[in-house]
């Protein structure tokens, strides 16, 4: 039930249902048109330091051994459903039949490209403290952006900091990943191409209409087959952490253009569903589909940290490739994904990885009682990686890239990844 109650209102939300006459009419409103009846379906239905700027990938366009070119060989469903594109198909990475419909067309969950923003006093009127919200903070300037709005649009294009960013997020892995918009000199804007693959949202350049992947960043389909984007470290806490770090910072409005219905889950109760959305083939058994974990990618090392083990421990250290990290959990974030309203669902926390590591000094860090010390000052700290009391208030952590997803998705597409387990990071 969970399954067919997605498909319906991803159909429902961009009104692809075939014959569904109320819906092919809403979806001729102007965006901001008042008209919800495109979206009533689904409420019956649920009754650190200053970063740097990140390094720019250089376009590549030579292929590796790995890069399928030269042959347009797309299946005849994927062929009829992107027949106006102009997208360079004889370039690809991946293997077409991997490449599946997720329901909405090309551009049916619509991207914003002209985010505006709100102060947090405002925002607190509609956004409630627990509520998550991605983070992002760089070259010393900082914005929220709410995922009960991301969950609508999947995409926002913005500039922070001076950098050119896509803020992301896909429902369907619960993966938050911000990325630079850039490859070599070209700033590139990207849109929902309606595609998936492992469940996964496929993104498109309106440039060269070439197909990326949400999870990695890379360029899988076109004229950016075998590139990638750099993702920029951001974090998924919830509102009320993202305003006692950051006070002064805005947050993105929902005074998009569209009419939606900010604040309400359309993916009911699908993450405690047992298996995962649109997804081929069985999910790696290890553990649980749906479980969270917290993903990093370092040096070419894949860790997965289960969010059970989190949940016990409150912070892990570790080493990944040579170079020691620590994972903090704590609680006060709601899921996006569970109850109808987000405000209203489970308490499932939020994380942060980071060095482990403030002002030269080598750190160890504890929960007690709730909160996160530092064995060698008692300072305390957040999950923003600031410490906010103690000795060594003010100081912060560097932040690590680190993503927060469902365990299917992370292990579909880093199969090798190794599971922190008790003491240690373990194969199973």
């Amino acid at each position: 039930m969970v399954q067919m109650s997605i498909l319906l209102t991803r159909m429902l939300v961009t009104g692809c249902a075939i014959g569904a006459a109320a819906l092919l009419a809403a979806c001729t409103a102007p965006p901001d048109s008042e008209d919800t009846s495109l979206i009533a379906p689904v409420a019956e239905e649920v009754d650190e330091a200053e970063n740097p700027t990140p390094s720019v990938p250089e376009a590549s366009p030579t292929a590796d051994e790995a890069l399928l070119q030269g042959v347009d060989d797309r299946p005849e469903q994927l062929r009829a459903l992107t027949a106006d594109w102009q997208t360079d198909w004889t370039r690809h990475t991946v293997d077409y039949d991997e490449i599946i419909a997720g329901g909405p067309p090309r551009d049916g969950i619509p991207s914003l490209d002209q985010p505006a923003f709100v102060g947090q006093e405002e925002a607190s009127a509609w956004l409630a403290t627990t509520e998550p919200v991605i983070a992002l903070e760089l070259n010393g300037e900082t914005r929220a952006y709410p995922v009960q709005i991301l969950t609508w649009h999947e995409i926002v294009n913005d500039e922070v900091g001076g950098v050119p960013v896509a803020v992301t997020f896909c429902p369907l892995c619960n993966s938050a990943v911000v990325f630079d918009r850039r490859v070599g000199e070209q700033v590139y804007e990207f849109g929902v191409s309606g595609l998936l693959r492992n469940s996964d949202l496929i993104m498109y350049d309106r440039t060269t209409e070439s197909l990326w992947q949400q999870f990695t960043g890379e360029g899988i389909v076109g004229q950016h087959a075998g590139d990638r984007l750099t993702i920029v470290p951001a974090s998924l806490i919830s509102f009320a952490e993202f305003r006692a770090a950051y006070p002064d910072a805005p947050v993105l409005s929902r005074e998009t253009g569209y009419s939606r219905q900010y604040g309400v889950n359309p993916y009911v109760g699908y993450d405690s569903s047992t298996q995962p959305f649109l997804f081929r083939g069985p999910p790696d058994p290890r553990l649980p589909a749906m479980m969270r974990v917290v993903g990093v990618n370092l040096n070419g090392v894949q860790i997965a940290y289960p969010y059970d083990v989190l949940v016990e421990r409150g912070v892990i250290h570790d080493v990944i490739a040579g170079q020691s990290v620590v994972v903090f959990h704590s609680f006060g974030t709601n899921s996006a994904l569970g109850a109808a309203v987000i405000a209203e669902a489970e308490d499932v926390g939020a994380t942060g990885v980071f060095a482990p590591i403030a002002d030269g000094q080598a750190l160890t860090f504890t929960l007690s009682d709730g909160r996160i010390l530092d064995e060698q000052t008692g300072s305390m700290w957040n999950l923003a990686g600031q410490a906010v009391e103690g000795e060594l208030a003010g100081a912060r952590l560097e932040r690590i890239a680190a993503t927060d997803h469902f365990w299917f998705s992370w292990a579909a597409f880093y199969p090798d990844t190794v599971i922190f387990q008790n003491n240690a990071s373990e194969e199973e």
